[in-house]
């Protein structure tokens, strides 16, 4: 039986199905709650032993595979419909705070796409020949940039030849995100005993719904308001219809390129920045305001477990035992990177609180910010570091990077340029460091509790 719109309703049955049998699991059985698991992520293994490319038990379609490509489009033009809003509140007085951690993010963030493409080419291709250059790419792909960003770059990569890319991309995506959960609970279980965090004592205080995942009734919080009026268009088919349109707009544009000037650029970039430039008519015209962030951010929520899944569950073990130890090697090195880069930098880069903002780093360096998020609350439960608000900042003027990074380097590496894309991001990483240095925004923290908050010299 061909492939039909029913046969789409069938794979989102079973993979609601899925993520609905991971949330329970993740709410009744404690090794899943003592290490935060995500539902979406128990829910992709499962799918990945139950389906095509496992015991095939779940009649899953051919097609599961396409998925995340179309999910990432969400993920990307949510974040361009919101628009990037430069807040300056408090920049003066929290100058040192804010940009000693923009260094500290951005440093860290730009090892990630030029260490392990380095140590790709000159180290394990030594080993394993006809490796492709853009192996030690998908470090970064998954892990800094997580699922969503490995389904992408995957799908560049696939249209230059090497079709491999997506399920190796996923695969260092789901290690990355369980390097975060375990590794991360773990420095935590580490630091609180040890004296370093500064707002939590012991680990086993936490509430029960950041374990179980389930929000009692009176901690619950609105998803959204409704901007629009139901009597005229239900608010979430205008958000919908707001995210669809320049998603839409985007696909259209990458086939043009693609068909005319034999250039793949995702749909997801051209979509992002098509969204962005619909942000500004909705901002000038006062559309924006009938715009609620929080529905958005829903919308991409939603995309992204469902994305998380369907790149999990169609992963193919052949491929994933083919480059079984190359890959083995770059995971590995990635975990002695991220953990290392962590604990040497963070206590350097950030003069209060270095534990509670590094952890925010670390999660969103080993593949979802959800990881970032979980992380932080549990350290910082009433958000005493102001982490949050100066990731926002902080956001705002990275996040074109990453974009970048994401569109154009699948490309260099797949067309003989790899120093095109490393020699700029070396850039971008001293240019960081040197600010640091040049700012003085660089401390010897002492691995102990931050009560005086004040740096010892070097």
């Amino acid at each position: 039986m061909g492939y039909n719109i029913y046969t789409l309703l069938l794979d989102l049955a079973f993979a609601s199905g899925f993520i609905l049998l991971g949330q329970l699991l993740r709410a009744k059985i404690r090794f899943f709650q003592e290490f935060f698991l995500p539902a979406s992520l128990i829910a992709g293994l499962l799918g990945l032993i139950f389906g095509p490319n496992g015991l095939k038990w779940v009649p899953f379609s051919n097609q599961i595979g396409s998925y995340a490509g179309l999910l990432i489009i969400f993920v990307f033009v949510s974040m361009g419909i919101k628009g990037f809003e430069f807040s300056t509140k408090g920049w003066k007085e929290d100058v040192e705070r804010i940009g000693s951690y923009m260094c500290f993010k951005e440093v860290l963030y730009s090892m990630q796409y030029t260490v392990p493409i380095l140590f790709s080419i000159y180290g394990i291709s030594l080993l394993f020949e006809n490796l492709h250059p853009g192996f030690g790419f998908l470090l970064g792909a998954g892990w800094a940039g997580g699922p969503g960003t490995a389904a992408a770059v995957g799908t560049t990569f696939a249209k230059y030849g090497w079709a491999d890319a997506t399920d190796l991309g996923m695969t260092s995506a789901t290690i990355g995100i369980m390097t975060g959960v375990f590794g991360g609970v773990l420095l935590i279980k580490w630091a609180t005993k040890n004296g370093i965090t500064n707002y939590i004592t012991d680990f086993g205080t936490l509430p029960a719904e950041l374990r179980t995942g389930l929000i009692p009734e009176e901690k619950r919080e609105d998803m959204g308001k409704q901007p629009i009026a139901g009597i005229s268009l239900d608010s979430l088919a205008w958000h919908f219809a707001l995210l669809l349109l320049p998603a839409g707009i985007g696909r259209l544009l990458s086939v043009y390129v693609s068909s005319n000037f034999d250039l793949h650029v995702p749909s997801f970039s051209l979509a992002f920045f098509v969204a962005l430039l619909c942000s500004v008519p909705l901002k000038k015209f006062g559309v924006q305001k009938y715009v609620d962030k929080r529905v958005i951010s829903r919308i991409a929520g939603c995309a992204t477990d469902f994305l998380i899944f369907f790149g999990l569950a169609s992963i193919k073990l052949t491929i994933i035992i083919k480059y079984a130890v190359p890959l083995t090697i770059l995971m590995v090195f990635a975990i002695v990177l991220v953990i290392g880069t962590f604990l040497f930098f963070a206590p350097r880069m950030n003069k209060k609180d270095w534990f509670e903002r590094g952890m925010f780093v670390f999660g969103y360096l080993t593949g979802v910010y959800a990881n970032s998020f979980i992380l932080t609350r549990i350290v910082d439960p009433d958000m005493k570091s102001k982490t949050f608000e100066d990731t926002a900042v902080v956001a705002s003027f990275a996040a074109w990077v990453d974009v970048l990074v994401i569109t154009v380097g699948p490309i260099l590496l797949s067309t003989g340029k790899m120093w095109m894309l490393v020699g700029p991001m070396a850039g971008y990483l001293i240019f960081f460091l040197g600010l640091a240095l040049s700012m003085k925004w660089w401390y010897n923290l002492p691995l102990s509790r931050r009560d005086q908050h004040t740096p010892v010299n070097s």
